[in-house]
């Protein structure tokens, strides 16, 4: 089945789905310019270690280590715009199309898109918490302010460093948020995958949940995946392109 038939036949089971649940992950970003983290030459595992750099470990001993790896990133991400794949997937879900989304990603850009029903399994940058009375911060102002001056953030109470709430190496994973996604993958009868190559556990194993519970699934990625041969369509190739074409496809048959 070539790109084209695949979209044609993605767009009738969107059209048709009662609960359709998009999972992602870092390809669907890398158009925007962020980069990933396991590939061989330019993923940001490639130049570090990261039980040094990004693991609740490494955090709590040095966490001067991980405000100087994860700079370059976070300048990146603040100042990354979504780009088509995103859009169309918040344009789904205001057409009723998508029930909502599990994202392993921490950019925050399915929200800048419009979407509004996000499950970020890996955290995010919105919200900071003291290391050491736990004050929750906004994350935003003081990831600006750390781009500005270089210095680590400090709670405005104590002094003591602040964490952003993402997910380090280490951590157990936020469990009201696990279990929203678990329960959405529950419901659904069709499981977009879309920009992951379903190798980082415990987050693949939502795509998993829904193809036990009896829902189809469709694969949209630049590479194989572990459930190409499980899935009703496989589609390789850019997020950014083939989304919009499967919008397309959905809103000229509405």
């Amino acid at each position: 089945m070539d790109t084209a038939d695949s979209i044609l036949k993605a767009a009738s089971l969107l059209r048709t789905a009662t609960c359709a649940v998009a999972f992602t992950g870092a390809g669907i970003s890398t158009p925007s310019g962020i980069p990933d983290f396991r590939s061989p030459n330019s993923g940001l595992w490639a130049t570090a270690d990261p039980m040094t750099v990004a693991s609740i470990f490494g955090f709590r001993a040095n966490p001067q280590a991980f405000f100087d790896w994860v700079h370059p990133l976070a300048e990146t991400i603040m100042q990354a715009k979504p780009n088509a794949a995103h859009l169309a997937l918040a344009r789904f879900e205001q057409l009723g199309h998508l029930a909502g989304i599990v994202t392993q990603n921490i950019d925050m850009l399915h929200h800048r898109a419009g979407s509004k029903i996000v499950h970020e399994l890996h955290g995010h940058f919105r919200e900071a918490t003291c290391t050491h009375c736990f004050r929750t911060h906004d994350g935003e102002v003081a990831l600006r302010e750390f781009l500005i001056t270089h210095q680590i953030p400090r709670c405005k109470s104590c002094n003591s460093v602040l964490k952003p709430n993402v997910i380090l190496f280490g951590e157990q994973l936020p469990i009201e948020t696990l279990r929203s996604a678990q329960a959405m993958a529950k419901r659904a009868d069709l499981m977009l995958v879309i920009g992951s190559s379903l190798e980082v556990a415990p987050a693949s194993e939502i795509p998993l949940i829904a193809r036990r519970g009896g829902a189809k699934t469709v694969i949209i990625n630049l590479e194989p995946t572990l459930l190409d041969l499980e899935a009703e369509i496989v589609i390789q190739g850019d997020a950014s392109v083939v989304l919009p074409d499967l919008l397309r496809s959905v809103e000229q048959t509405n």
